[in-house]
Order: structure tokens, then C-alpha cells, then sequence
């Protein structure tokens, strides 16, 4: 881990933090200080009751026990994987919130498996081969560049099994872009008293504002992917029979979630099967 990264206590934007639109820029977000507030941004507890065993069902409905959590934060879903049975992996491009999610795990009697890591280059860390990929928490809207994020997808599906499976989460940002913000403060950031809102949105930049209840504020530049967009891009790197759920749930208006969990097979389908997928996405009015 980089001792430099570890030992910044501020955030640093520079004058025109509205301009700063660059992948590399998450090692500087998540400073310690910010990091160990995040646990209370996320209520572990009130997460788990909300969302579930989503992910478990998931997991199980694809066979998967060999799990790569990467971007595990301060290991929430890791440690959630771990309890459940999971052999887990968890990794992070942020050496603040990797050494945080070991910490948590430790105090729930679990060790975990760590690996620094940023996904552009993912296989330069990752040598073994796993059932599944979770990318979640909204994470991958770090990446600014779209090369990045084609990047990020093809290194993710080479270290997949032939017929592992890719669940990455994002922000409904089409709600956000289109209609505004709103939240039912519900999923993903349960902590209480504490607001998460967007300070800027526009095309190529959601920058979100957070703020404590002892008065302290942090800040995140993300890219607002939008939905078809992200599912086009798995698409196009190879991911197949995608399916996409709200909060949660198969059925949904899309203006209602806010977050989408997308599920991307791997695995190879039959031509007809992608002529029945290709059927039912134009009946939908495509994406």
C-alpha cells in the first residue's frame, strides 16, 4: 500500500473542482478522514436489512462460491460473502479503504483476502480465476474515460471463469440528469442524520456532497453513467443475457429506483437465445 495515500487527511480539488474529471482522482477522495466516517454513511445494519440477501440469491442462482469483490470498500459485502459461505477475494484501487475493510472484518472475526488494485490493470494483481465479479456501491462511476470503463469491463471479464457472472451496481443517474435528484434514502447510504446530494450534475460530471452530523463535508467526482449506456458497454466488451434490476426488484418504472443492479452472463448463449434477448430489448423499446 502507498504510505503517501494513507497519510492524507484532506481532499484535494485544486481551484476548479468542477473541472477535475479523471479516473485517478478516487485515490485522492477517499482520504482516512473521509474513510472513517464512511461506516457511517453506509449503517451496516440498516444496508443489510434493506437490501437483504439480494446478492446471496444471486450468487447461488449462478452457481458462483469463488467471489471477487472489487471494489470492496470498507468491506461490507465481503464480509456479508464470508458469513454466507463465500470464498471471497476482496480488492481496491483506495489503500485507505482497503485497510479499513480488513479492520472491520477482523473485529467480525474474519480475515480477509486483500488485494490493491486498479481495475485498468487488474490482472497484474489477479491471477486466479473466479466465479463472479461484484463491482457495487456505485464504484464504477469513478472510472471519467470511456476507454477506462471498457478498460475496467475487459480486465473484469478476463478474470472471470468462462461461465462466471459480472453484478455491477450504479446510481439511477438518467432520474438524476433528466428529472433532478431525489432519494428515498433507503439503499446503499442508510446512515442517519447524514445527507449525500449532488452540489453539480451536468453530462460528463455528478459531483456529489457529503456532509456529517458534526459539520464535516467530503466530496465525490463521478462520471452519471446512464443505464443503457453501461449495458451497451458490457455488450460490447462481451457480457451477454444482461438483466437489470430497481432497488432490488425485476420490475420497476424507471424514473422510481435509485440504483440499478445489473447482471451480465459470461457465459457463452446460443445464437437464437441472443435473438430472443435482442426481441424482448425492442419490444422494450431497446436500450
Amino acid at each position: 500500500m502507498q504510505a503517501t495515500e494513507l497519510a492524507k487527511i484532506n481532499q484535494e480539488y485544486g481551484k476548479a473542482p468542477l473541472q477535475v474529471r479523471d479516473t485517478g482522482q478516487y485515490r485522492a477522495e477517499y482520504v482516512k478522514s473521509f474513510v472513517e466516517k464512511w461506516d457511517e454513511l453506509i449503517d451496516w445494519d440498516r444496508r443489510a436489512e434493506t437490501e437483504g440477501d439480494f446478492f446471496i440469491r444471486q450468487l447461488h442462482r449462478q452457481g458462483a462460491t469463488r467471489v471477487l469483490d472489487v471494489a470492496t470498500g470498507t468491506g461490507f459485502h465481503s464480509v456479508r460473502l464470508l458469513e454466507a459461505g463465500f470464498e471471497v477475494t476482496s480488492a481496491d484501487g483506495n489503500a485507505n479503504m482497503l485497510a479499513r475493510a480488513f479492520d472491520n472484518a477482523r473485529s467480525r472475526g474474519r480475515i480477509l483476502r486483500t488485494i490493491h488494485a486498479d481495475w485498468r490493470w487488474l490482472t497484474r494483481h489477479v491471477h486466479e480465476k473466479y466465479d463472479a465479479i461484484i463491482c457495487l456501491g456505485n464504484s464504477f462511476t469513478h472510472l471519467f474515460s470511456e476507454r477506462d470503463r471498457r478498460r475496467a469491463l475487459a480486465e473484469f471479464y478476463a478474470v472471470l471463469r468462462h461461465d462466471g457472472v459480472l453484478i455491477l451496481d450504479q446510481r439511477n443517474y438518467d432520474n438524476i440528469l433528466d428529472n433532478g435528484f431525489t432519494t428515498k434514502h433507503t439503499y446503499y447510504y442508510c446512515g442517519r442524520d447524514i445527507r449525500a446530494e449532488p452540489e453539480h450534475v451536468d453530462e460528463g460530471l455528478a459531483r456529489f456532497r457529503y456532509t456529517f452530523p458534526d459539520g464535516s463535508t467530503f466530496h465525490l467526482n463521478m462520471f452519471p453513467l446512464r443505464r443503457a449506456y453501461t449495458t451497451k458497454l458490457a455488450r460490447q466488451v462481451g457480457f451477454q443475457g444482461i438483466e437489470t434490476y430497481g432497488d432490488f426488484k425485476e420490475t420497476f418504472r424507471e424514473e422510481e429506483p435509485d440504483f440499478f443492479v445489473h447482471v451480465a452472463q459470461k457465459r457463452f448463449i446460443a445464437e437464437e437465445d441472443n435473438d430472443a434477448e435482442g426481441a424482448v430489448k425492442d419490444a422494450n423499446g431497446g436500450e
